[in-house]
């Protein structure tokens, strides 16, 4: 049996355009193996220059036949690949966000379009999914935590598209990052984090077994740099004789060389396993690297029939973005083993499919003029019934006010990926609301402006501070316009939308990112309504700078 382990599905119908491509030759790296070490070009990020989509935003596809990554930009970590026929799909960690574990799809790995939230059920912080294909039916098995529960649930459905069932929970408290595997037998599994696995029932939604240990991953020597050892994020892939499993070690933030890729086999899913004797296959060797703590892989054989590895990292001097999604092709080598061979990933690469024509990502503005929210957009730690704070007019979006801040109001947030950008709204306030636009971390730590019926209300460092009405008079309507320029952030508001006040205070919040505050998020912009009235917003307007 050849390759396909979370690939496997049968053919799917696609509403995609492709044009006919061609295989490519990529020269193998000479990747650097000591830390310090980096690549000659490792500092020369001055001709890095993305094609641009909608509204500006940068895309991977250079439209020469080659592309630049990340593929995805912004927060996609954790990525979570399959095959299906001609097409592949990938949903990532959404953590805190609801409708969540939106799923995207791709014939050639490199342009993306969204789905759909498979996930919209609260179950707490989501990290790391397994999404997977198995008999003609879809699953996703999702580790989940709140303060007072953790444990790995499953949703199912027929169609990738939905409609996906209500979690099921497995009760599996003591590990994260699944990965959905079938042995040679026939038998389902799921491999967890430090090299254990449970067995399933058949149909994928129950235990079958008692977890058991299986594996004792390799370790680093004792003097690299890294945050922990930390086994997660297993990933099993049959390819010939062998199942091949991918573990990531070394934690997954703290110093940019400590996330990392090892590999081990077996010719059984059984074991034993065999590390492999080139390990770490991956990982950021310096500091001075264009992407910072890579790991998280899956190997997966690409469109023009070689073989690729998608991983997430961190892009050097932007926390704040999140891990964002990684492409690289990979290589057997003749010894059985494989090997990454993108080399310096500042530099493009030659695409999969170099002659596909595709759309990438979705517009991030919203005019509200649909029943329905943009895919974009998603709550930060929403209540069970929190899309009804929402109503939509003539006048846009009406959001119901909720708690008493930013921090307790769950705002309505969005992922970017651009180094600079401005977001521009309307708002209008009632009695007791305040409201605005933000730059949003988490209930501890954001950054924006909002206003109420007695003025503006600044936030900095997750802290408010009061400043006079606009205007001197008590305003109910305002423009609100947020400039984030390379983690620099401006503000200015109005009163017709023509004529534009800095607010006094400019901000820097470069540390806004999980080094500094935990929950592995990202910087975010978003909208938000505190308080008991309603706030109005006409529009949200985003433009890439």
């Amino acid at each position: 049996m050849t390759t396909r382990r979370l690939f496997i599905a049968g053919a799917g119908a696609s509403s995609f355009s492709v044009l006919s491509g061609c295989a490519s030759t990529i020269a193998a790296p000479t990747a650097p193996r000591r830390e310090g070490e980096i690549t000659s070009a490792g500092l020369d990020w001055a001709h890095l220059e993305w094609r641009r989509g909608f509204e500006g935003q940068r895309r991977a596809d250079l439209s020469d036949g080659t592309f630049l990554n990340p593929i995805f930009s912004g927060d996609r970590p954790d990525p979570s690949i399959i095959r299906d026929g001609d097409i592949y799909y990938m949903t990532f960690s959404s953590f805190d966000a609801y409708p969540g574990l939106l799923i995207w799809a791709s014939h050639d790995l490199v342009n993306w379009r969204p789905l759909q939230a498979a996930l919209r059920t609260p179950i707490g912080s989501v990290w790391a999914p397994d999404l997977c294909n198995h008999d003609g039916r879809y699953y996703l098995y999702i580790p989940a935590r709140t303060p007072q529960h953790r444990s790995i649930y499953v949703i199912h459905a027929e169609s990738i598209e939905g409609p996906w069932s209500e979690p099921i929970d497995l009760g599996l408290p003591r590990h994260i990052d699944p990965c959905h595997a079938v042995s040679e037998d026939g038998r389902r599994f799921l491999f967890l984090s430090g090299g254990d696995r449970v067995e399933l029932s058949a149909d994928g939604l129950s235990l079958a077994g008692a977890v058991e240990h299986v594996y004792d991953p390799w370790r680093y020597p004792e003097d690299w740099t890294v945050e922990s050892f930390s086994p997660e994020g297993p990933k099993i892939t049959r390819h010939g004789d062998y199942f091949y499993m991918i573990t990531a070690v070394g934690g997954t933030a703290g110093p940019p060389t400590g996330h990392m890729v090892i590999a081990a086999r077996a010719r059984s899913l059984h074991g034993p396993w065999e590390d492999c004797p080139h390990n770490p296959i991956l990982r950021t060797w310096s500091a001075r690297e264009k992407w910072w703590s890579r790991g998280h892989a899956t190997l997966i054989d690409g469109p023009d029939g070689g073989w690729h590895l998608v991983y997430h990292g961190y892009e050097n001097g932007f926390w704040t973005l999140g891990r964002q999604t990684l492409l690289e092709p990979a290589e057997w080598t003749s010894d059985g083993w494989f090997n990454p061979r993108g080399g310096d990933l500042s530099r493009p690469l030659r695409k999969p499919l170099p002659h596909l024509s595709a759309d990438h990502g979705a517009p991030l503005s919203d005019d509200f003029s649909t029943d329905r929210l943009g895919v974009q957009w998603a709550f930060y730690d929403p209540g069970a019934n929190e899309a009804q704070r929402l109503r939509r007019g003539d006048f846009g979006l009406g959001m119901r006010g909720k708690g008493t801040n930013p921090g307790d109001c769950s705002p309505l947030a969005f992922i970017c990926g651009d180094l600079g950008y401005e977001i521009e709204t309307e708002i209008e306030v009632d009695d007791g609301a305040e409201a605005g636009v933000l730059l949003f971390y988490n209930r501890r730590l954001y950054a924006g402006l909002g206003f109420d019926a007695r003025g503006l209300v600044m936030h900095r460092y997750g802290l408010q501070r009061r400043g006079a009405a606009p205007g001197g008079d008590n305003a109910r309507r305002l423009f609100l316009r947020l400039r984030n320029d390379r983690n620099v952030v401006t503000i200015h508001h109005s009163r017709d939308g023509a004529n534009w006040t800095r607010y006094g205070v400019q901000m820097e919040v470069s540390g806004y990112h999980h080094n500094t505050m935990g929950d592995f998020l990202s910087l975010r912009p978003a909208i938000y309504t505190a308080g008991a009235g309603e706030a109005r917003f006409k529009r949200v307007t985003y433009r890439a700078l």
